[in-house]
């Protein structure tokens, strides 16, 4: 198939295919088209036989810099609520191969979201996460709030949610957020060696194996993530939120008036 946002390789005798977001110039952020495509791909891998694990990638510059905050920024609460966009990362989640993240530069707000859906994460040394969410008046809506918890525990995520401040690789690899850390030239070959490894494996015996995986980490985790959805959208009532989106894309400090 032919994407615009998306590039998709697989990777010649082997089990897996390289999908990489492909919004260079917006530094990756995903827009409603992007997620749309990726979903439909993902679709197409459940469906091959051949495919037994995937590779998600950005660039080295970065991974996912978070959602597009100017497609949202005039958006209602009725609109976030049912436009389907927040859903399409529960979709991914149910995806039944496993999925390594290889992450380099940012990998923020609904970027760092979707680096969590995945089943492991190989970073660069230069890759800087964060949910910074709270900085434009509202907070993780795809299920950072949920995921970022139960991977690094209730105060870890608690400040940096609350704080929106950006933290490293190290930090990230010390709080068992990431797998583990390679250099620039190389994070993406060895998150290719760790899906061509897991590929290698029985793939029913693997597909089994990360759906008992999931369902030990993530007991009420739908019905949390829809509570985050509903909070999240509940904001878009704000004029704090109208602020803060308005403030970033004029590149200029928010004034926030606590309504």
């Amino acid at each position: 198939m032919s994407y615009q946002h998306i590039l998709v390789t697989q990777e010649p005798d082997t089990k897996i295919a390289i999908v990489q977001l492909n919004r260079p110039h917006a530094l990756n952020a995903l827009n409603f088209e992007l997620m749309n495509e990726l979903l439909s791909a993902f679709r197409a891998f459940a469906k091959e036989p051949s495919l037994n694990a995937v590779v998600l990638t950005g660039n080295d510059k970065a991974f996912a810099a978070g959602a597009d905050i100017k497609e949202m920024a005039t958006a209602t609460s009725a609109e976030m609520l049912t436009n389907g966009y927040l859903e399409l990362w529960d979709e991914l989640h149910t995806f039944k191969k496993p999925i390594v993240a290889a992450v380099s530069g940012y990998c923020l707000g609904g970027g760092a979201e979707l680096a969590m859906v995945c089943d492991m994460i190989v970073a660069s040394e230069t890759a800087k996460f964060g949910q910074p969410e709270i900085n434009i008046g509202v907070i993780p809506g795809a299920g950072g709030t949920q995921r970022l918890t139960r991977l690094v525990g209730k105060v870890k995520a608690m400040e940096l949610i609350l704080t929106g401040r950006q933290f490293t690789a190290e930090e990230a690899l010390s709080m068992g957020l990431i797998n583990k850390i390679a250099p620039v030239a190389s994070y993406l070959d060895e998150a290719k060696k760790l899906a061509i490894e897991i590929a290698s494996k029985p793939p029913i015996a693997v597909r089994l194996a990360k759906e008992a995986v999931l369902r030990a980490a993530s007991t009420n985790l739908n019905e949390d993530v829809e509570f985050e959805r509903r909070l999240f959208a509940l904001l878009f009532a704000t004029e704090d939120m109208r602020e803060g989106m308005k403030a970033f894309i004029e590149k200029r400090k928010p004034v926030w008036k606590g309504c």
